[in-house]
């Protein structure tokens, strides 16, 4: 196995990374002829997947939603195809990443808790089988290329160990886009670039959107058609640093707000790297036969430079702003195309979609909580998912006025956790900050627009809306309709006697870049695995004390870091 995927990344080099000039998208051809675009009638095998998932792009961050941003790629590939308009995703990168490559609830793999962080003993739990791995099954060809972010402590938990053949991207969260270092606390700092299960260190100093539609483009060169071919392209656009090649900051240069300026360019250079990995679809001979789905992993960060506008809230919150996705499907396979689908959709719904797709099978034994939606977006069928859990998390800070007396004795309101149920959406606990931000398009923004729409109120641990009547989350019905918030809280109540065990171990020292040649990457023994999950344990369950001062205060700044860290991410 090995042999083949050191075979085939040998193959990929072979083809040069200079072939064509990257540094510059837009001097690629222009969009291929519709001649070209004819579609199949029958395709002869399953069709090739290629997945697109970008990174803290906003709802509003995208031309088709109105944008100040250019993106004529995603414009004219989601109006092609299907726009899912009633899409969601998880709020923060971890949790999203996770459920797209289950089929899982975060409550059913222990993830239910932030991010996994790059010193922690912690990956997608090993006992998942992965849509590639489902993939590989059915006989395809599966790549990775960008954001992995799921952890890496042990070399079973690579992407190379989790069903993708070939792999060049980051591990971690967040790097910077051309030196790919990533420092997670003062002077834990180390380099992030991987090919296979190897150390990329001759690649520095390319922006990483191009070096990741190159290779995108590289492997599409490289394979036969004849193959079904999953390509999973996780671009670490448009998280912060905000960073981007000088010549499309030039075209926002009239734009005041100077973070939203950065993000403007990133987001244009990720359009046109998405443009490329496209042409290539159709150079290479995949286009006629393939399936491209866009997504983004979870809403903009407002603070820095994205906007979720008309939506409510941002990244990193249970709010709109921060679970509605953006997404689409583009596939001469589509039967019903050129539409908007309003069908209720999760980012768990991709595993079984996907699955059926290639032509394999899922059971009840697999355990998903997603479901099979492509007749919902090919066909414009109704889509069978009436209901999303978008998580519990016991271990977020408990609001304040919070109880399970507020909850009717069936729920402790103080828990963070959501819920949308029909039409109906229920959050209890701390949601995470609830303003309306408009777009920041002025270098200093007004203080009256932003206090017209501050959250009005923060003592309180209970909210219900009507979704599809107010998609922006204005009218707090909770007080209205006790009824249905008493049926969403059972709900909950039922979801959580399912959930296992958080997994969120304490950091270790042993996975200071130091000690692994200044690099990110494995660093865990077998024995280290089963004490550090003893620890986890103990940690998830609350049986740990602390007697001396010197723990105390530990465990203090351990708190107050893990609520600064909750309002970056």
């Amino acid at each position: 196995m090995h042999a083949l995927t050191g075979f085939s990344l040998v193959s990929l080099l072979s083809f040069g990374y200079l072939s064509w000039d990257w540094a510059k998208p837009s001097l690629v051809a222009d969009w291929p002829g519709e001649a070209g675009e004819q579609r199949s009638a029958a395709p002869p095998q399953p069709p090739h997947i290629i997945f697109i998932l970008t990174d803290d792009q906003g709802y509003h961050d995208v031309g088709y939603h109105g944008s100040d941003i250019e993106t004529p790629t995603l414009d004219r590939l989601a109006a092609k195809g299907v726009k899912l308009e009633n899409y969601y995703i998880q709020p923060i990168c971890t949790p999203s990443r996770s459920q797209l490559l289950t089929g899982r609830y975060q409550i059913h793999t222990g993830l239910q808790h932030s991010i996994i962080r790059p010193q922690q003993p912690n990956c997608l739990p090993l006992d998942q089988v992965t849509l590639p791995q489902k993939l590989q099954e059915a006989g395809y060809s599966t790549h990775m290329v960008g954001k992995w972010h799921l952890g890496f402590y042990r070399k079973e938990c690579l992407p190379t160990r989790r069903g993708f053949d070939t792999f060049l991207g980051s591990l971690t969260g967040n790097v910077d886009y051309y030196t790919y270092d990533n420092c997670d606390g003062p002077g834990v700092c180390g380099f992030d670039l991987h090919e296979g299960e190897n150390v990329a260190w001759g690649l520095s100093g390319q922006y990483s959107t191009m070096l990741y539609a190159q290779r995108a483009s590289h492997i599409l060169a490289s394979h036969s058609p004849q193959r079904p071919l999953f390509l999973y392209v996780a671009f670490q656009a448009v998280h912060t640093p905000l960073q981007s090649p000088r010549e499309y900051l030039y075209r926002y240069r009239t734009m005041g707000n100077v973070a939203r300026r950065k993000y403007a360019a990133m987001v244009t250079c990720m359009d046109e790297a998405v443009r490329n990995i496209t042409w290539a679809l159709k150079r290479y001979g995949f286009y006629n036969n393939s399936v491209i789905i866009f997504s983004s992993d979870n809403g903009g960060q407002t603070f820095s430079g994205g906007s979720n506008w008309p939506l409510r809230g941002r990244k990193g919150t249970y709010w709109e702003g921060g679970v509605r996705g953006l997404g689409f499907v583009h596939s001469p396979l589509l039967k019903r195309k050129q539409r908007t689908s309003r069908a209720l959709m999760h980012i768990t719904d991709w595993y079984p979609t996907l699955v059926g797709l290639a032509g394999g099978t899922t059971s009840a034994a697999d355990g998903l909580d997603g479901y099979d939606v492509w007749p919902a977006i090919s066909e414009g069928r109704a889509s069978p998912r009436t209901e999303i859990l978008h998580n519990i998390d016991p271990l977020y800070n408990h609001a304040q006025h919070g109880s399970l007396e507020g909850g009717f004795g069936i729920w402790n309101t103080a828990v963070q956790a959501a819920i949308r149920v029909g039409e109906w959406k229920l959050l209890t606990g701390d949601p995470g900050y609830g303003d309306w931000i408009p777009p920041q398009t002025l270098a200093t923004f007004p203080g009256s627009w932003w206090n017209l729409e501050r959250m009005a109120s923060v003592r309180q641990a209970v909210w219900l809306f009507n979704i599809s009547a107010d998609p922006y989350e204005r009218e707090d019905l909770a007080d209205q309709r006790p009824d249905v918030v008493r049926t969403l809280l059972a709900r909950l109540a039922e979801y959580n006697r399912t959930a296992i065990p958080v997994r969120y171990p304490a950091e270790n020292p042993r996975a200071h870049p130091d000690f692994n040649g200044g690099a990110w990457g494995p660093w865990a023994s077998d024995e280290e695995e089963e004490e550090e999950e003893g620890r986890a344990r103990s940690f998830s369950r609350g049986r740990r004390k602390k007697k001396c001062k010197i723990c105390k205060l530990r465990s203090f700044f351990r708190k107050l870091n893990t609520r600064l860290m909750s309002q970056q991410i």
